[in-house]
């Protein structure tokens, strides 16, 4: 079993919420508390520290009290460009991804990923339904090869992980804790299933 000190959450805040009217995602309010908030109460105990991949509000996610990284590459080319921003502020062997708008994160992420990734080097969640890839957990000495692999034009995650050993790993019964809020519709709608809980009907109890 990896250790969680052996690895840092990468908390990717960086995208361009097109979906969410242009905003800067990980400051929606969902539940009375910012999306950014709640994947970091989920994300931080499983790791030994996090790193924040933003592009807007940098002094904002600052105050938070994690590293915070801007994509070295122009115009929001992917997820992977916030990746390989981070991996120069990571010092551990492992790096395990999150996304800012999954605020059901499951709390064993982590130790079912590094469970069964064996001698692989990524090890991608699936929720039962479809493969999570941001999700992930990931050898940080993939680093070079990816800011090489972006720099040549690549940008699909999947694709990069097929340079890889990558397995998938099967989260059973947990694929309302994989949901993403990508809209203000679905904000809307996830609220109302809540009913003012401070967890999801999907969610495991900590």
């Amino acid at each position: 079993m990896i250790e969680r000190t052996d690895v840092t959450g990468v908390l990717l805040a960086g995208g361009r919420g097109q979906r969410m009217g242009g905003v800067d995602k990980g400051w929606v309010e969902f539940d009375g508390l910012p999306l950014v908030t709640q994947v970091l109460q989920r994300l931080s105990p499983q790791v030994g520290r996090v790193v924040i991949s933003a592009n807007r509000h940098l002094g904002r996610y600052r105050r938070l009290g994690h590293a915070v990284v801007t994509d070295s590459l122009p115009d929001y080319p992917g997820p992977l460009a916030g990746v390989v921003g981070a991996l120069r502020e990571v010092s551990t062997p492992w790096i395990l991804l999150a996304p800012v708008d999954m605020p059901w994160l499951p709390v064993d992420t982590l130790s079912r990923l590094s469970g069964a990734i064996g001698e692989a080097d990524i090890a991608v969640a699936h929720d039962g339904r479809r493969l999570q890839p941001l999700v992930a957990l990931i050898r940080s000495s993939l680093g070079a090869d990816l800011s090489q692999w972006l720099a040549a034009g690549g940008g699909r995650v999947v694709s990069w992980y097929d340079r890889h050993r990558w397995i998938q790993v099967d989260f059973p019964a947990q694929e309302a804790q994989f949901a993403n809020l990508n809209t203000p519709g679905e904000v809307e709608l996830a609220g109302r299933a809540q009913g003012g809980h401070a967890s999801s009907p999907g969610s495991c109890h900590e």
